[in-house]
């Protein structure tokens, strides 16, 4: 039983999403493998090699394989596929859009957003918004998987000493090909690998205020900032900054909820942070249920003191 790891990489550096999923696959057994499927990325396999628990670096390289996209990774991922019995993505936009394309290209079905392993063929994953665990047992030949990031922490250590062995890439069947990308540019912390969030709700009022309020805060702690649905969908700020079921999962040291009633939807992205803190007017809102620290007041009043205080 051999698993591998499908890498997450820009070709330059590996992605910390990947020692999320590697620390998933050694949990499922060992051997563990890992592809590195991209262009001129070499660095990025010899970074790759000095991992723990990694016996052996697939490196696959093509030009079509440079941007990642599920068209053009799955025809390797697939031709690699019957040597191992799990196959693990990060459950990141690259894994979860390469891994359902590869689950359907081998017949097998998908198990998705893993949060623990309970055996090599049985998985729990969160459904209902989280608030309900399934135990999913798979008689599946290769079992395709994405791993939660939060669920697993990121094994960084350099210890390693795996061979890196140069293999085939797939034909480019020319379905896709990346025609620009716009990418945002952060000056904080991007927020999956953040151990500190300052998250806005509507509670806000604007996108002005949400920097007024929130940019102190964020600076004084070296945070990332969030946002929940309703203040994405207000416009206050981009959709890349959202926490939640339909947006990114979390768990930092710290989470700050600030204004954010706590909704299904988004409690389901940041339960799994080691200390919530929530500052609400409203004593009933359902954000205070999961706090560790709760705080019923006006935030306008209450976080401008906050951020007093932490310049005292």
């Amino acid at each position: 039983m051999t698993t591998l790891v499908i890498a997450e990489h820009d070709n330059a550096e590996i992605k910390a999403s990947t020692l999320h999923a590697l620390t998933a696959a050694r949990q499922i057994g060992e051997p563990v493998h890992v592809l590195v499927a991209g262009h001129q990325a070499s660095q990025v396999a010899a970074a790759a090699a000095k991992l723990n628990g990694v016996e052996k670096i697939l490196h696959a390289d093509a030009e079509y394989l440079a941007a990642g996209l599920a068209e053009n990774v799955e025809p390797t991922v697939t031709a690699l596929a019957t040597a191992y019995s799990h196959l693990v993505f990060p459950a990141t936009a690259f894994g979860k859009n390469v891994a359902p394309r590869v689950a359907a290209k081998l017949g097998v079905g998908q198990i998705s957003d893993v949060t623990a392993v309970v055996s090599e063929d049985t998985f729990e994953r969160p459904i209902y918004a989280g608030n309900a665990i399934a135990t999913v047992q798979s008689l599946d030949s290769v079992k395709v998987l994405t791993v939660r990031l939060a669920a697993f922490p990121a094994d960084g250590n350099s210890g390693g000493s795996a061979t890196v062995e140069q293999v085939s890439a797939a034909g480019d069947k020319g379905l896709s090909s990346l025609v620009s990308r716009e990418l945002t540019q952060l000056e904080r912390p991007e927020l999956t690998a953040a151990k500190v969030i300052v998250s806005g709700g509507r509670g806000l009022g604007s996108g002005e205020q949400y920097k007024a309020i929130l940019e102190p805060l964020a600076d004084k702690l070296q945070a990332a900032l969030g946002a929940s649905r309703a203040a994405v969908d207000a416009g206050y700020v981009p959709n890349d900054y959202q926490v939640g079921q339909t947006g990114k999962i979390v768990a930092p040291d710290v989470y700050i909820a600030v204004g954010i009633s706590g909704a299904i939807q988004h409690l389901a992205g940041m339960k799994d942070s080691k200390t919530i803190i929530a500052i609400n007017k409203d004593v009933e809102a359902p954000i205070f249920a999961v706090a560790d620290v709760g705080l019923v007041g006006d935030l306008f009043e209450a976080v401008p003191q906050l951020v007093e205080k932490l310049g005292a």
